[in-house]
């Protein structure tokens, strides 16, 4: 995406992540970055989500800020914003004022709830996103509570990935087409975009409506995470018949335990007998035994744990850069590589170099004063 210039009007959570894939993707990402420091009490320099950045410093609600935005928005290709519906309206630098500069613009709104309907003006966050759309309800035991998938489902997968989507088909188009366009990404309609497969398997009378009661979701014995001797997991996947047969010979079950499988009305003793194989070994015990086969069987590993993983070691999926160890970025393209060029952007600290690359010398007077000379 060399070329591609972006200007992301600071914020927290999906909006910066989805401007960071564009950034890692190789386009000149310009985070707009409001006076007073970030919303968040991270340190700036740690704050992955700005790497491959450059940032400028611009009070909206000084005289100048709102006509800095718009001479970015002017030479730029996309607009990335993460307010709360008729916020940007109401600093001057909603829809109807930057595609009037710029009719070529695609402008990215992220959001929780959307644009309109009757809780789109609420505040919220990813769990209660994925809570009403049913992708919650997916998840934990049968027995017990559903459990809190991070914000990865909600916040990155369902905001964050839709709204990059919808960016490039919006850029295919004002390239082809010579219109821009608005991007309206709301994660409740993203989290429920993912439930598609199991919105038709419902359908079909596939798919139960309950926890844990179906192929994918833990109910089957052989599709879930069993504890180990030394109290870490291992996750266990295999779906399939052949999967299965070297999965259970490598694990130590018998013939009779092995042939549970078959009858879903037993799988309750498969399981038991699963469990109490997996609690004999440590998770390396287990993890040396199954490595190099195709039991489908992998080692549940922490986040500072999988960086050390071999595979992943021998991809590099993880990078070491600007002293941090972090996920290189993906996906992978064999004639234009991406690659990690900058650290994150500390807030105001390209102010001037953007003014001059872009041309918009009047960013530097839409910094508040204090900003200006601690800058200096």
């Amino acid at each position: 995406m060399a070329g591609v210039r972006v200007v992301e009007l600071a914020g927290i959570g999906p909006g910066p992540f989805a401007a960071m894939l564009l950034a890692d993707l190789g386009a000149d990402v310009v985070r707009v970055d409001r006076p007073g420091g970030p919303a968040l009490g991270v340190d700036p320099a740690t704050d992955l989500s700005n790497r491959n950045k450059r940032s400028v410093l611009v009070d909206l609600k000084s005289p100048h800020g709102p006509a800095a935005v718009l001479d970015l928005v002017e030479r730029a290709d996309v607009l990335i914003e993460g307010y709360r519906p008729g916020v940007a309206e109401r600093l001057g630098v909603g829809p109807a004022e930057c595609l009037a500069r710029n009719p070529r613009l695609v402008y990215g709104r992220m959001t929780g709830w959307g644009q309109d309907g009757p809780l789109a003006a609420s505040a919220g966050h990813d769990i209660g996103y994925i809570a009403i759309t049913g992708a919650l309800a997916l998840t934990g035991p049968a027995d017990g509570d559903p459990a809190a998938p991070a914000n990865l489902l909600g916040d990155y997968a369902g905001g964050s990935l839709y709204l990059v989507t919808g960016v490039l088909a919006a850029l295919h188009h004002a390239r082809t087409h010579g219109t821009g366009q608005v991007v309206d990404a709301a994660i409740v309609d993203g989290a429920a975009h993912l439930c598609t497969m199991l919105h038709g398997l419902l359908a079909a009378g596939a798919w139960q409506d309950r926890r844990a009661a179906n192929l994918l979701d833990g109910g089957a014995p052989f599709y879930g995470v069993y504890p180990t001797a030394d109290g870490t997991h291992m996750a266990v996947g295999a779906l399939e018949e052949r999967f299965y047969d070297t999965f259970a010979e490598l694990l130590g079950l018998t013939r009779q335990q092995a042939a549970l499988r078959a009858d879903p009305a037993r799988w309750p003793e498969l399981r038991a007998a699963v469990a109490a194989r997996f609690l004999t070994r440590t998770r390396e015990e287990w993890t040396a035994v199954f490595t190099g086969t195709d039991a489908c069987a992998a080692p549940v590993l922490s986040l500072s744990e999988a960086p050390l993983h071999p595979h992943l070691a021998a991809r590099g999926t993880f990078a070491e850069a600007f002293g941090t160890v972090q996920p290189a970025p993906a996906p992978r393209f064999s004639a234009t590589p991406t690659a990690l060029r900058r650290p994150p952007a500390l807030p105001g600290a390209h102010t001037a170099e953007v003014a001059r690359d872009w041309d918009t010398p009047a960013l530097t007077r839409a910094e508040g004063p204090a900003d200006r000379k601690a800058r200096r």
